[in-house]
């Protein structure tokens, strides 16, 4: 089934952070995807790639040589399985070239530029995943998000049900999952992309089995405050209203009146989510990065993310900061995606 499909959801509404990291290994035990990581010579990354191997989350593929793969793995204390694929790059990217240029001539891609451009491993891994030789993509360990979302645009592209990629982190308290969209990736979205931001999170709740319950976040909450930010997130929930009215929205709303019952029945009484939301949608990145990183820090979450949205196959992006746990739940995440 494609990644983007639709398909007949079981819904948990509330899932503990425990629940939620055995249902994830449950799943991707399951699908067991072929996952290519280009950033194999990240002790993080091998490590991640050791326990995914030993508990079958997903068929790994390491983009690299594999002796220095193997000299890196001993100097840090990782068992790698030979059973685990060991792809190294020198042997393949010939085989890229015309492939690369085909996809990218129409945007200047010459030989000499794609012989360049393929000594990236991340865009020879984007191609692999293209042309099927792969399920999914995990990279951002030491590169940054646009070094991995760039060649995603460029190669996988964008889904033709959607007109853009956001992302969403699931941020995993111990009693409860939350899903904060879009933290990583759009800058400052327009009322369209704010509501296909909401749109597209949705539908990644439901592949994890979550019913979304979504807050539209504002400075203000219902007809309190006014402003052009307030009116961009008020348009964007009509438009998701209009689109899918079968989803449980809510906005604007405030972040307080978002999870607390009793901050709602008093800043917003008729709500549809009443204290009970699971997805939050920031008005903008720098509020949506700005408290993720903050709530994750300061409470010492599990955060796994982010997680692409919007695109034809699955490219996961980590942050460099990223934990051998992080890494780890984002390969299973891909791999169910898958």
């Amino acid at each position: 089934m494609s990644f983007n499909s639709q398909k007949t959801f079981y819904f948990n509404k509330k899932y503990s952070s425990q629940e939620f990291c055995y249902h994830l290994k449950k799943l991707s035990k399951k699908n067991f995807k072929r996952i290519i990581l280009p950033e194999s010579y990240e002790p993080r990354i091998l490590k991640a790639v050791e326990i995914c191997n030993n508990l079958r989350i997903a068929k790994c593929i390491l983009l690299g040589n594999a002796k220095k793969i193997y000299q890196i793995a001993q100097d840090k204390g990782i068992n790698l399985s030979k059973e685990i694929e060991i792809i190294d790059p020198s042997l393949i990217r010939e085989d890229y070239i015309l492939k690369l240029l085909k996809l990218r001539q129409n945007k200047g891609m010459t030989e000499i530029l794609a012989r360049k451009q393929l000594e990236d491993n991340i865009i020879l891994a984007t191609l692999m995943l293209k042309f099927n030789q792969v399920d999914g993509l995990v990279s951002g360990s030491i590169n940054t998000t646009a070094n991995t979302i760039r060649p995603a645009l460029q190669i996988i592209k964008t889904s033709p049900i959607y007109s853009l990629v956001s992302s969403v982190f699931f941020m995993l308290f111990p009693k409860k999952v939350f899903i904060y969209g879009d933290c990583a990736i759009n800058i400052n979205p327009n009322a369209e992309e704010l509501a296909e931001i909401a749109i597209q999170s949705a539908h990644s709740a439901k592949i994890f089995g979550i019913e979304p319950r979504i807050a539209m976040l504002s400075y203000s909450s219902g007809n309190s405050g006014y402003g052009e930010q307030v009116e961009k997130v008020k348009h964007a929930t009509s438009i998701v209203k209009s689109k899918q009215s079968n989803l449980i929205i809510e906005g604007p709303i405030q972040y307080d009146a978002a999870i607390s019952k009793r901050v709602a029945q008093i800043k917003i009484p008729n709500s549809s989510i009443l204290g009970d939301a699971n997805i939050f949608i920031f008005p903008d990145l720098n509020s949506g990065n700005i408290t993720y990183k903050a709530v994750q820090h300061s409470l010492k979450l599990i955060c796994i993310g982010p997680m692409l949205q919007g695109l034809n196959k699955p490219v996961n992006d980590l942050s460099r900061g990223a934990s051998i746990k992080d890494i780890v739940y984002t390969i299973s995440l891909t791999s169910i995606q898958s």
